[in-house]
């Protein structure tokens, strides 16, 4: 089978490898790639500012088709359309993993981080992990299952919006469109914000339903504060974009005893931010890591009940051979969300 490896740290340094099919053992499931999206965190892995094991094949977000069980696995058969969860391995001992809050186990262990991921042919997935898929639910909308799913957990399990909240989010890439999208459909009055690189991506989400779009390089923020929130600032504010510039803005826009919850991962770190604005506003600043089986429950849940068409998310597909390709234009901003198709 093919698959697509980062070899060792730094810049770039990925191959396209001839690899062994695995074989499915125990409660593990092997599972044909259908779609894999290219996510932020594979980009960091790109750059070489996200630390994985290396070598290690890349990925975590896709849909697939059972192709083989190990012989613990009652639950799945062969042929069945699934996602996955993106966590493979945890201790099943800590009080973390007893309340299926696998993303915080000090020993998890994931797919496309520490064990190999769906950039590939074939994917190892653990039986219990996965998550059947309604007939309704194309493959295309399933590859977002998992960065939706992460976005579900910061909106609705790490806070609550109220209807006509004034929400912000920052960052109009996959993680941001999907999350504003998950916000608005709790009703609430949602901007997003982007810079001016980002006119493509403003562009697809006004597309999408997202009206309220905003360069923060261009506007004038005490005009549109005042004219958007009589000056009190944004209720809650998502920074998904992974920029301490973003995260300092985002401190300064939200209202006194507001809340803001990060959500994009940071490249380099410690991050520089004005901590005093936390402190004199008293702000509540809550970090939102992926997500849990709950947040997998609920997308799926939302994504058959919510009726927002997605498919504008995805801007391309490209054959997996042509990674190089997908990578320039994920990078570059020039898409919204990419996917892989192996061959």
């Amino acid at each position: 089978m093919k698959a697509l490896r980062k070899m060792k740290d730094g810049f770039g340094n990925m191959e396209l490898c001839d690899f062994d099919k695995p074989s499915p053992k125990n409660d593990d499931v092997l599972i044909k790639v259908v779609f894999s999206g290219i996510c932020g965190s594979d980009i960091h892995a790109f750059k070489g500012e996200y630390n994985k094991k290396i070598p290690l094949t890349l990925g975590h977000e896709f849909i697939g088709i059972v192709h083989e069980i190990g012989d613990k696995v009652t639950t799945l058969t062969v042929g069945e359309r699934v996602v996955s969860e993106t966590t493979y391995e945890v201790c099943e001992k800590c009080v973390h993993c007893s309340a299926q809050e696998f993303n915080l186990c000090s020993q998890r262990k994931g797919l496309g981080t520490q064990v190999d991921g769906s950039f590939a042919t074939f994917v190892l997935a653990k039986a219990e992990r996965c998550h059947k898929l309604p007939e309704r639910i194309s493959n295309e909308t399933a590859a977002l299952i998992e960065p939706l799913a992460c976005c579900v957990h910061a909106v609705m399990e790490k806070t609550h919006i109220h209807p006509n909240e004034k929400i912000a989010v920052f960052g109009p890439g996959p993680i941001g469109v999907l999350l504003a999208l998950v916000a608005k459909s709790l009703k609430a009055d949602v901007t997003l914000i982007g810079i001016s690189k980002d006119a493509y991506r403003l562009a697809k989400a006004k597309e999408l339903g997202l009206s309220l779009t905003v360069d923060s390089q261009t506007i004038d923020w005490d005009s549109f504060l005042a004219e958007r929130t009589e000056q009190l600032g944004f209720d809650q504010v998502f920074e998904c974009s992974g920029s301490p510039q973003a995260l300092q803005q985002a401190l300064e826009i939200v209202k006194k005893k507001g809340t803001v919850i990060q959500e994009g991962l940071f490249a380099k770190n410690p991050v520089p931010v004005d901590m005093s604005l936390l402190l004199n506003k008293e702000i509540q600043l809550i970090g939102s890591r992926t997500q849990k089986t709950s947040s997998w429950l609920k997308t799926i849940e939302w994504l058959q009940t919510s009726n927002i068409d997605l498919s504008p998310v995805i801007t391309n597909i490209l054959p997996l051979t042509q990674w190089e390709e997908a990578f320039r234009l994920a990078m570059n901003g020039e898409e919204l969300k990419v996917l892989l198709k192996p061959e």
